[in-house]
């Protein structure tokens, strides 16, 4: 469990803000060709969740430290660290190769979509077709027994935490561009609504139980009931109160399917 994605985020993106940014506390860095601005500011954001991720898995795996604990600590740091770094104010106007992704279209589908859609598609053969997504579940669901098994349980959880660092540090870099810059509190409880997404799409708090296009699902949904909200008219807090409704369901639902597990065991 890596509670520290959020932050993750919100520091690769105001990363990319700083350097990328005209106004604000942006400093307007520039390429020739132009067009470098694009994989050089993506390569930033991936390098900066990549060593927040190493950080959680040196304690983790190397100090066998609790890895809630550790990554909690991480999302605490991480949102100073980006305080820090902007003084609490905002990078704003993102050079125009960057936003050119969030105003494009391919196939009738924005730029920033086919993100989405190509992530989920390549972790979820990596997950479900690859030795390494096999061993990831079954480390999930039972560390002692896949290291009894012959998985390297140490590596493969290092490896994982890299990922996701990395993967924190994408979201980052694209929700830089969704805003043109980024802000102090940049996406502020994220966190919440991607746990409830996961939950939600079928993942099992126990592990070892879950599949991407699940959670993609999950997060369809969500997004689906809040923009309903939203044109409805209704309160805002309508959508925390359903959100979290669907979630407590969902590990109900859960549970009754570990006992019954149990029972037919």
């Amino acid at each position: 469990m890596d509670l520290s994605i959020e932050s993750v985020m919100a520091l690769a993106a105001m990363v990319v803000g700083i350097l990328f940014a005209k106004s604000g506390v942006g400093l307007g860095f520039g390429f020739t060709p132009a067009w470098l601005v694009v994989p050089i500011s993506l390569l930033i954001a991936l390098a900066v969740g990549a060593l927040v991720g190493a950080s959680n898995a040196f304690f983790v795996v190397r100090l066998k430290m609790n890895s809630f604990i550790v990554t909690l600590a991480a999302f605490i740091w991480g949102r100073g660290l980006v305080v820090a770094l902007s003084g609490g104010r905002s990078a704003q106007e993102l050079q125009q190769e960057l936003r050119i992704i969030a105003i494009e279209r391919f196939l009738q589908i924005p730029l920033m979509a086919w993100f989405a859609i190509i992530a989920t598609l390549v972790f979820a053969f990596i997950l479900n077709r690859t030795p390494f997504g096999r061993h990831l579940l079954m480390i999930g669901g039972n560390p002692t027994a896949a290291y009894r098994a012959g998985i390297k349980v140490d590596r493969l959880t290092a490896i994982t935490f890299v990922l996701a660092g990395s993967i924190a540090g994408l979201a980052g870099w694209l929700l830089a561009i969704r805003t043109s810059g980024a802000t102090a509190n940049l996406g502020v409880g994220m966190l919440f609504q991607t746990f409830a997404a996961v939950v939600i799409g079928g993942v099992s708090l126990k592990g070892g139980v879950g599949s991407l296009p699940g959670v993609y699902a999950g997060v369809l949904l969500l997004a689906s009931i809040q923009t309903a909200i939203n044109l409805m008219g209704m309160p805002a807090h309508f959508t925390q109160l359903i959100q979290g409704g669907m979630v407590l369901v969902a590990v109900l639902l859960d549970t009754f399917k570990l006992n019954i597990r149990k029972r037919l065991a």
